[in-house]
């Protein structure tokens, strides 16, 4: 599983001259963008990789798995993540 410190490495050997701390500030720079504008009802539009954008679940009743008990599960925002064409063909080839 690649994570942030393996994306922020291939980043920095990637582009020339860049070092791994402005590699990582532009890491946050650009998830902190895409997690300010999620908040803020938008959608956010990556070319060539995907979308993403909020989906609105309404509250609804459930039952507590331990208990049985009914209770009402709170609504919620989620984020949806579409990949885009380019990113499909490349996972399938």
């Amino acid at each position: 599983m690649a994570g942030k410190a393996d994306i922020v490495d291939t980043v920095v050997n990637a582009v020339d001259g860049l070092t791994k701390k402005q590699a990582a500030e532009t890491f946050d720079a650009i998830f902190g963008a895409i997690t300010d504008t999620l908040a803020d009802g938008e959608r956010v539009v990556v070319p060539g990789f995907g979308s993403f954008s909020v989906s609105h679940r309404p509250a609804r009743d459930g039952r507590n798995p331990a208990t049985g008990e009914k209770m009402t599960i709170a609504a919620s925002n989620n984020a949806k993540f579409k990949p885009g064409k380019e990113l499909k063909e490349a996972i399938n080839g």
